[in-house]
């Protein structure tokens, strides 16, 4: 398959390679048999370790973007065709293919900010439609599907990624409809179906005295959100760039197609009026066969796009479509691909609709967090590690406590077995935590409760669902444990479950542990090592008003939560699940301390005598209320103890600096 020209714009070769390449950098879970385990499970990821570089943090801005089209419409000819970028880089072995069909201008550079992030976890193709070409919207339509065909004819049990944007929307739903069979998963940007509804038509028809660049020019303006442009600014200048570059990027922004206004000088006379019978032609021909399409979708939608109605066609698309989960962005316009703050690849991994075959597996399937997905769970929780500057502290091999986490094995299998604090808002600091300190995946285990099927999200920044989704997180279930202890994972997990997390007023730093002993037996049974820890704090930062037992006193009471906890399926029904009243009190600090690390290498014994199981459970629950009450402690001697010594301090030396604790 062609790649575009070499004749091209340097700008524009820059992102082009020739399609094909599958370089292994991902050595895929796998079964072995062994004598003791007959299918243990391996994972290496070589080529996509925690904190890759997505490249979102160093994105080309639009300066770029128009010197590459310039490029491509001043030397290109020929048919449509795929390119593959070059500044995508290597994907992962196995990694799903993925389409890229662009909007109605067809030149398949819009992706440029998202090619690296996507080029790690998908083969990316983009598809390149020159201006001078007039191929019928038919025949596009055949084009993707041959690829589309020819892929699920090599790899049938791999899903094919359409993302298609605006135009390229209508062109992966009309994909879609003719191949109902074929595994795939669309994700539409401000899909073209609306365009009979827009305003697109009525605004052509006032500027139609002008010229065909002239509409051109004013079409493209409206695709851009200035506000967006402006928010990016302000954020750079809060993450620490200087001001005037800061507004030079802006500045930039905003001119650069007035700057490269001479690319319409080279566009045919009659360019306009093809594209507007294109993209007409193709609205008509997806609607028409929407109720046809059994694909996953995913819409990204702008709530401020100026050429078409993409909100409310979101919500009737999604009355069509079976399997569609919309994503909203209130304060972007129709250009989304090309505005801040957009991270596709995040969304992805959002939705649980990354996977390498026909169903999305939890271990499997999982892509670790990025560097910018780190950064906007920091966003996300900045004001409670304010509130909190969580401490940390573990214990080395010989018994010695140090502050941070050096005494944590630094290889799994890794089981860290602790308690909750009320509603388990110590999770965000102690996964953040690993993974900047020592670059591990913390792997919690959860109800299944939190794993909710969204069909419909904001994009005001990541909730907690979709942080259990990006961190690992996987619903409570012994095949779970298993396959991430035989993967060599790290593991998180509290015994006391909701229990703990839902505690009652008067039960802060109790633990709630059942009987059962099978995760001690797991951990043997892979030769993990469990980590005890405790972590105090929570009666600095919260009060409970009201809790389970005081509604259970009043009228139907406990009738009402008895049949609460049964509908969420929740174990234990002596303790009925009921999210407790609060109120913030002046904040104090999170204490952590993971205590001296237990190897089950020698522990075998506990496979088959329950007592030993058992002794070694009661071992680990001791030293787990040790460790609460050493923190409780401890904690009296810090004098950074409370909020106001904290904020003075790093107001004196900067607010990343690490606030001194106690002396362990």
């Amino acid at each position: 398959m062609a790649s575009v020209s070499v004749q091209t714009h340097s700008q524009a070769t820059a992102l082009c390679r020739p399609q094909g390449w599958r370089h292994g950098s991902l050595e895929r879970i796998r079964y072995q048999k062994s004598s003791k385990h007959a299918s243990r499970l391996q994972a290496s990821y070589k080529g996509l370790e925690a904190l890759y570089d997505d490249g979102y943090q160093k994105a080309k801005d639009l300066v770029y973007y128009y010197r590459a089209i310039g490029g491509l419409v001043e030397h290109d000819s020929g048919p449509p065709r795929w390119f593959c970028p070059v500044d995508a880089g290597s994907p992962i072995e196995d990694a799903p293919v993925m389409l890229y069909l662009p909007g109605v201008d067809g030149m398949g550079v819009g992706l440029f900010m998202h090619h690296k992030a996507l080029g790690r976890m998908f083969e990316l193709r983009c598809m390149h439609i020159p201006f001078h070409d007039r191929t019928p919207f038919e025949e596009l339509v055949i084009m993707v599907e041959d690829v589309v065909r020819k892929e699920h004819a090599t790899s049938p049990k791999r899903p094919i990624y359409l993302l298609g944007n605006s135009f390229g929307g209508c062109l992966a739903l009309a994909v879609a409809a003719r191949n109902p069979r074929i595994d795939l998963i669309l994700v539409l940007v401000n899909p073209a179906t609306s365009f009979e509804r827009s305003d697109i038509q009525r605004l052509l028809s006032v500027v139609s005295p002008f010229s065909d660049q002239a509409c051109m020019a004013i079409t493209a303006l409206l695709n851009y959100n200035i506000d967006n442009e402006v928010s990016m600014a302000v954020t750079s200048m809060i993450d620490g760039k200087h001001p005037l570059q800061a507004l030079s990027r802006l500045t930039n922004n905003m001119s650069c197609f007035l700057k490269h206004s001479n690319i319409l000088d080279k566009i045919p006379e009659d360019t306009l009026r093809w594209k507007m019978k294109l993209i007409k032609r193709a609205a008509s021909y997806a609607n028409y066969r929407l109720q046809s399409v059994q694909a996953e979708v995913l819409l990204l939608v702008s709530c401020a796009d100026r050429l078409l109605p993409s909100k409310s066609e979101a919500n009737r698309l999604q009355r069509f479509l079976p399997k569609c989960k919309v994503y909203f962005f209130a304060n972007h316009g129709h250009s989304l691909l090309l505005e801040y703050g957009v991270h596709v690849s995040s969304i992805i991994k959002c939705t649980d609709l990354y996977r390498h075959s026909r169903r999305y597996h939890r271990v499997f399937d999982f892509i670790p967090p990025s560097t910018t997905e780190l950064k906007e769970v920091d966003k996300a929780s900045w004001d409670l590690r304010l509130r909190t500057c969580p401490a940390m502290y573990s214990t080395m091999e010989d018994g010695t406590v140090v502050r941070g986490l050096a005494g944590v094995p630094d290889k799994g299998p890794v089981l860290l077995v602790g308690n909750h604090m009320l509603l388990g808002i110590e999770l965000i600091s102690l996964a953040a935590e690993f993974l900047r300190r020592k670059q591990v995946v913390v792997r919690g285990i959860a109800h299944p409760l939190l794993f909710p099927n969204k069909r419909r999200s904001w994009s005001e920044g990541h909730d907690f669902f979709d942080f259990l989704n990006l961190w690992g997180g996987v619903p409570l279930k012994y095949k779970h444990i298993y396959e991430l202890l035989a993967a060599g994972e790290f593991l998180l997990l509290y015994p006391g479950g909701h229990r703990e997390a839902l505690h009652c007023r008067g039960e802060e730093h109790r633990l709630f542990w059942p009987s059962q002993t099978e995760f001690v037996r797991m951990a043997a049974q892979f030769n993990a090592t469990i980590v005890p820890f405790g972590v105090v704090g929570e009666d600095d930062l919260l009060e409970i008003l009201w809790t389970f037992e005081d509604i259970r006193n009043v009228p139907f009471g406990k009738e009402m939560m008895r049949a609460y906890s049964n509908h969420l399926k929740l174990r234990e029904v002596d303790h009925e699940v009921f999210f407790p009243g609060l109120f913030l009190k002046v904040p104090g600090r999170f204490y952590y301390r993971f205590g001296k690390p237990i190897p089950t290498r020698e522990r075998q014994d506990v496979l088959s005598d329950k007592r030993a199981a058992n002794d070694l459970y009661l071992h680990v629950k001791s030293e787990v209320e040790g460790i609460v009450s050493y923190l409780l402690e401890k904690r009296v001697e810090d004098r950074y103890r409370s909020i106001i010594p904290r904020v003075l301090y790093q107001a004196a030396r900067g607010p990343n600096c690490e606030v001194p604790a106690f002396d362990p």
